[in-house]
C-alpha cells in the first residue's frame, strides 16, 4: 500500500488531555503531517489551551483561523465556540453554525470536511469523551478511503465517544493509550517509507 496520509484529525472531550499530551509531546519536529484537533470547549472558555499544547509540542500549535492554509508540521486547534472546518483547496474555515451532538466546536464537522477535501490522505483519531460526537465524522473518513483510529474504550477515562465511534464506524484499529503516539506516526510515515523503499529497489 503506497497511500500517503498527511492529514491527522483528532477529537476528544473529557479525559482527552492526558493522551493529547502524550501525543503532542512525542511527535517529532519533522512530523510530515498537519494535525487538527477539536476538544470540546464552550464559548466562554479562556483561549489558553493552544498555548498549553504548544508548551508540550515540538510542532507549533495555534488556534485555527479563518482562511489559514493547512500546512504539514503544524498543529491547529479549534477555538472555543466555533466549528473548525476545512474547505477547498485545504483552507480552514470557522463556522458559527448550531451545535452538533451538543458541541461547538464539533469533532464531526472537522472530520466530515477533512474527508471531503483530503479523502484518503486523512487519519482520524477519536479520544476519551462524553456523548457521540465524532462517530459519524470518523465514518466519513473511512468512506473516503482514510484511516480511522479509536482510543481503546477500556483505558479511556470516559468511554462514550470511543464506544459510539466503534458502534457507528467500525474503525480500522482500536489503540491503547500508551500506543496512540506510535499508531499516528506509523499511520502517517509508513506508506511513504514503503514507497521510498520500493523506488530504491527499482
Amino acid at each position: 500500500m503506497d497511500t500517503f496520509r498527511d492529514i491527522v484529525v483528532i477529537g476528544g472531550s473529557e479525559g482527552s488531555l492526558v493522551p493529547l499530551r502524550e501525543i503532542l509531546s512525542g511527535l517529532p519536529a519533522n512530523f510530515p503531517a498537519a494535525v487538527l484537533i477539536v476538544v470540546h470547549t464552550g464559548p466562554s472558555s479562556p483561549r489558553l489551551l493552544a498555548s498549553i499544547f504548544d508548551s508540550w509540542s515540538a510542532l507549533p500549535v495555534e488556534y485555527g483561523g479563518d482562511g489559514m492554509s493547512v500546512e504539514t508540521g503544524r498543529v491547529y486547534l479549534a477555538p472555543p465556540g466555533r466549528h473548525m472546518e476545512i474547505v477547498e483547496p485545504g483552507v480552514l474555515h470557522l463556522s458559527d453554525g448550531p451545535k452538533i451532538m451538543f458541541s461547538k466546536p464539533a469533532v464531526d464537522r472537522l472530520f466530515h470536511t477533512a474527508a471531503a477535501v483530503f479523502g484518503e490522505r486523512v487519519v482520524s483519531l477519536i479520544l476519551s469523551g462524553n456523548d457521540g460526537d465524532g462517530a459519524f465524522g470518523a465514518a466519513s473518513v473511512r468512506a473516503a478511503g482514510g484511516l480511522s483510529l479509536v482510543q481503546d474504550p477500556g483505558d479511556a477515562l470516559v468511554s462514550s465517544m470511543p464506544v459510539q465511534a466503534i458502534e457507528k464506524d467500525h474503525p480500522d484499529s482500536l489503540v491503547r493509550s500508551d500506543a496512540l503516539l506510535h499508531a499516528l506516526i506509523h499511520s502517517v510515515t509508513q506508506p511513504a517509507l514503503q514507497k521510498l523503499s520500493s523506488d530504491r529497489s527499482g
